[in-house]
């Protein structure tokens, strides 16, 4: 028999498992403390469980105990719900001493003309930091972040040119109860040839190198009933607000993308497509989604972005 060597002091334990004679399961336990920490975890998921909405079942889920939350919902009406982080951000964006000085800034803001906000920069500091957010949520998905628009469907609102006025008074008219712009088609009254005149006329009036003769032809058309252009654009072709008829004589083009045409007959070729086909551009109204207070920051920030009027 071999003899058993004694251990060395401080050496690990082993559970006496052995394999192939020197190979030995050690019995090292975990430290006291930890142990504990874990017990602790253990019990304060319990007693969570208990207090929080925490566990999935068939339809919903466990609400817990604790159902003190008391919030105004987006109808206005006073709710008390049980306790969820939902209900919580809702409670502290009401109640919360940030929350308590916009509302008195916002009641400021809508009590007050718009020259007043305009003159003001402590009120107009508080104005684009609410309005960016209303623009972001309800206007930036047609419009852009930056209100640049998208050319042959949503009109720029950050440049000096307004189809409807950029004056407030009329941008909140806008913002409040929508806009409808037509223009009807002129494929079946118009022949190829007519367009093309009409094209060119059309983008002499900005400054465009044309062929005077064809221009000339175009003019013809615009200016008589036989294409009735001008009742729109007016004969000289500026445009009408109260129509949301464009100015033709500037250099700004929302339907047709003659400024990224590189060529006269690429931009003659934009202008035909508009004319050809018309234009349908429809702009909800707002107000029954948004509240006049906020209609008035939009209208402030809206009025900016296009360096106002």
């Amino acid at each position: 028999m071999s003899e058993t060597k004694p251990k060395p002091q401080g050496a690990v334990q082993t559970t006496g498992h052995s394999w192939d004679g020197d190979l030995q399961e050690f019995n090292n336990p975990l430290p006291a403390w930890w142990l504990w920490g874990f017990y602790a975890t253990v019990l304060f998921a319990v007693i969570y469980w208990v207090l929080f909405p925490a566990w999935p079942i068939a339809g919903g889920y466990t609400t817990g105990v604790m159902n003190t939350i008391t919030f105004v919902d987006g109808s206005g009406e006073e709710r008390t719900t049980h306790w969820n982080t939902r209900s919580l951000l809702l409670k502290e964006m009401q109640q919360s001493e940030s929350a308590q000085r916009s509302r008195e800034y916002l009641e400021k803001v809508a009590a007050t003309d718009y020259q007043e906000i305009l003159s003001d920069p402590e009120m107009m500091d508080f104005t684009r930091s609410m309005a960016k957010g209303l623009f972001g949520d309800n206007c930036a998905a047609c419009h852009g972040t930056g209100g640049s628009g998208v050319i042959g469907l949503f009109p720029n609102l950050a440049d000096d040119d307004w189809l409807w006025g950029g004056t407030v008074e009329q941008i909140e008219t806008s913002i409040r109860a929508g806009r409808y712009g037509f223009m009807p088609e002129f494929r079946n009254t118009l022949n190829a040839q007519q367009l093309d005149d009409v094209a060119t006329y059309v983008l002499s009036l900005s400054g465009n190198k044309v062929d005077q003769t064809v221009a000339a032809r175009g003019e013809k058309i615009f200016q008589t009933d036989t294409g009735g252009c001008y009742y729109c654009h007016t004969e000289s072709g500026t445009g009408l607000e109260s129509q949301g008829a464009a100015n033709l004589t500037d250099q700004v083009w929302t339907v047709a993308d003659v400024n990224g045409a590189e060529t006269l007959d690429a931009q003659k070729a934009e202008v035909k497509q508009v004319i050809r086909n018309g234009v349908e551009r429809r702009m909800p109204g707002w107000s029954e989604r948004l509240t006049a207070a906020q209609i008035k920051l939009l209208t402030v920030f809206v009025h900016e972005l296009g360096g106002g009027q």
